[in-house]
């Protein structure tokens, strides 16, 4: 699944880490959705966009298929 995770972090000048603490997460677990190596759960994609305001379509976008 596509997103705008990195995007939205360095906005914030957000570490991984700094962001992983606020959404009680690993860094990997940051790092994996931000390579798209792994799609985060429905509830932890929701804390995302809350965390950064915005609506959930606006973080992730299905792949194209």
């Amino acid at each position: 699944m596509k997103n705008r995770l990195r995007e939205l972090r360095a906005a914030k000048a957000w570490s991984q880490g700094e962001l992983a603490e606020r959404l009680e997460v690993s860094r990997q677990t940051i790092n994996a959705i931000e390579t798209e190596k792994y799609d985060p759960s429905l509830p932890l994609a929701f804390k995302i966009a809350k965390l950064f305001k915005q609506p959930i379509e606006a973080v992730f976008e299905p792949d194209a298929s």
